[in-house]
């Protein structure tokens, strides 16, 4: 199942990478979309806005969390791509041992900070009480989020796509059973929901466990490997922590936009939700790509082959517009159908607010995919600043277009935000890059 990145052609490994990864993306999306379809048909409005008025909240602890193994398996498949199994099997021991102590961390200060952090985004008085308990049960579950993804992370850095996507199916299969039981069964609301989410979750990384044991040999660790190496932890900090933070980051800006949407009232952030769950159901091969082209970058630089890294991008660039394509004429001509899933027909007006940030934002996707694939490729490159520069940039722009359009273009103005960080930041790493490769070309000249 492990699959060498750094032979072939670069179009066809991509896309035979990331097809899996794409496959268990709609599922997880499909089951979450399920989430939001159970909250919103059988609790309501009301509940469907509390949970979608956590979306920010959610981005900023699960995204650090998530961008935390990414970073942490870059280091993992430039070890494989170099062939150098023994530093490898030392990287993924020292991942385990800092993860874990990570996400005991987050997880306090997540359940600490929960309620303060959904006063802060104005979250209405009506939905804060269902939305911190849904937020605080997630938080105490990072554990098991952060491990399924540091042992997924670890299957895909060795070049297993495929994998991932089976524990993940039988996780999205759990998840939906657990939120029908739950909520319809157990009267347990947004909670239920919550906690189905952690219970299929923490199966999922316990299956991902039993399988790596059973079928990896190249990742059984001896007692030897799981002395504390602080060279090595600290490679993956310098690494993971920017790409945690470049995550975190991202979504302070998002934050920072629920904010503002939630001062608009009930219907507004339930709408503002739905079309949030669309955006990311269409546009999902875009950050697949993504994830593709890190552990295609940091294979193809342990092997030293920097040629192939630019040939990567050209392929990974062309998916980009045809996925980008597919995904505006989703959303402009079926927006409305989608939104139908989420809340009932007679809620016309929130259909409408759904539909029109659809329409404002489908023409930027292009944008957005040069995003995924350049700050993906700089950090398989092992570059932990450029990706953090650009979600710096990404925070202003939100932040700005929040303060200044709203006021005279009302919700428009919002659903603006995203589209302009795109923008914005797809510039600067479009730069940055040429940058980066320029150097590395030069330092394997001076080696010469």
């Amino acid at each position: 199942m492990e699959h060498d990145m750094s032979k072939g052609n670069p179009t066809r490994l991509i896309l035979l990478f990331m097809l899996p990864i794409l496959g268990g993306n709609l599922f997880q999306q499909f089951y979450s979309m399920v989430d939001t379809i159970i909250v919103g048909r059988f609790l309501g409005v009301q509940s469907l806005a509390a949970v979608g008025s956590t979306g920010g909240a959610t981005f900023l602890v699960l995204g650090f969390v998530v961008g935390l193994t990414v970073g942490f398996s870059v280091i993992i498949s430039q070890k494989f791509g170099a062939k150098d199994e023994a530093s490898m099997k030392k990287a993924v021991a020292m991942s385990v041992l800092t993860a874990g102590a990570i996400s005991i961390v987050i997880s306090g200060l997540a359940v600490w900070l929960c309620k303060p952090m959904l006063r802060l985004l104005n979250t209405p008085y009506d939905i804060i009480e269902d939305a911190n308990s849904y937020l605080t049960i997630l938080f105490i579950g990072i554990v098991a989020t952060i491990y399924y993804n540091l042992l997924a992370s670890f299957l895909r850095a060795l070049g297993d796509s495929r994998s991932p996507l089976y524990f993940l199916l039988i996780a999205s299969a759990l998840n939906i059973a657990g939120d029908l039981l739950a909520v319809l069964v157990l009267d347990l609301g947004v909670r239920g929901v919550a906690l189905a989410t952690v219970v299929s979750q923490s199966l999922s990384a316990l299956l991902c466990l039993i399988y790596i044991v059973r079928r990896y040999p190249s990742l059984h660790l001896k007692r030897s490997d799981w002395a504390l190496d602080w060279h090595i932890i600290g490679n993956l900090l310098r690494i993971g922590l920017p790409s945690a933070l470049q995550f975190s980051v991202c979504a302070i800006g998002v934050m920072f936009v629920q904010a503002t949407i939630n001062k608009m009232g009930s219907n507004t952030v339930a709408a503002f939700s739905v079309g949030v769950r669309i955006e990311q159901l269409v546009t999902l091969p875009l950050p697949t790509l993504g994830v593709a082209m890190t552990t295609y970058a940091a294979q193809n630089l342990g092997s030293g082959k920097l040629d192939r890294v630019s040939q990567g991008i050209r392929s990974a660039s062309l998916l980009v517009v045809l996925f980008s394509a597919i995904a505006f004429a989703l959303v402009f001509f079926l927006g409305g159908d989608l939104a139908r899933l989420f809340v009932d027909g007679s809620q016309g007006p929130v259909i409408k607010e759904v539909q029109l940030y659809l329409n404002i934002i489908a023409p930027f996707f292009i944008p957005l995919g040069f995003i995924f694939v350049l700050r993906s490729t700089s950090q398989g490159l092992g570059s932990g600043l450029i990706p953090m520069l650009s979600s710096i940039q990404e925070l202003v722009f939100r932040v700005l277009v929040a303060l200044i359009l709203p006021r005279f273009l009302g919700y428009a103005g919002v659903c603006l935000a995203s589209p302009v960080a795109w923008v914005a930041a797809s510039i600067l790493l479009l730069f940055a890059h040429r940058i980066q490769m320029k150097n590395f070309r030069h330092l394997v000249e001076v080696k010469r």
